[in-house]
């Protein structure tokens, strides 16, 4: 379970609310609001007070970059820092299933990545994120720059990382993908009130 207590970002209210084994919680709110940041501390890439737990584990009580392995930030325009992707990926047998999942060959993981689509590499990200399977997954945007077929895909994966027991956390500017993905919404920057959503709710 991910657990957030009195977590202050930005110009935001304290935000208290909780996300389950199983769950997703989209993040809702004008532009510019906070939504991005929001995840960005929940992350610890971010300075924010308050606490944030996960399974019981309080985000200060390890270094930064382990609280990382566990809850992961997926940005809707990811960074690298690598001429091409392979650097980056462990050589585990998942990586192939995880690439033909949302439509990559492996093939992409050499290709230089400036010369990859938007598409492509927010694909990637994403089996960057996945592939040390964190508990926690942090969405800003997955599909924004994907055609409707690649982001079916991306979408039955994420369904995939909840239904196995996962968290997440969702930011879309789309209401339908919310609908589809989302159990609850997290409206901002509102009090840190969670009210049950479309066909998940109760």
């Amino acid at each position: 379970m991910l657990r957030v207590e009195h977590l202050q970002v930005g110009d935001l209210p304290p935000l208290t609310f909780e996300v389950a084994d199983g769950e997703c919680l989209a993040v809702e709110g004008p532009s510019g609001v906070g939504k991005t940041r929001l995840l960005r501390a929940i992350a610890d890439l971010e300075p924010a007070s308050g606490q944030v737990f996960l399974d019981g584990a309080e985000r200060n009580e390890m270094p930064a970059p382990d609280w990382r392995t566990h809850v992961r930030y997926c940005g809707a325009e990811p960074a690298w820092w690598t001429d091409t992707a392979r650097p980056v990926f462990p050589q585990v047998a998942r990586l192939e299933r995880l690439l033909g999942s949302v439509g990559l060959d492996a093939s992409v993981l050499d290709r230089p990545l400036a010369v990859l689509s938007t598409g492509e590499r927010q694909r990637l990200a994403l089996v960057r994120a996945l592939i040390d399977e964190p508990k926690a997954l942090l969405l800003d945007e997955p599909t924004t720059a994907l055609d409707p077929q690649s982001a079916a895909l991306v979408e039955e994966l994420i369904k995939f990382h909840i239904l196995s027991g996962g968290t997440a956390m969702l930011v879309s500017h789309d209401p339908s993908q919310i609908e589809r993905l989302a159990h609850a919404r997290l409206l901002l920057p509102k009090t840190a009130e969670v009210a049950p959503t479309g066909e998940h709710a109760a």
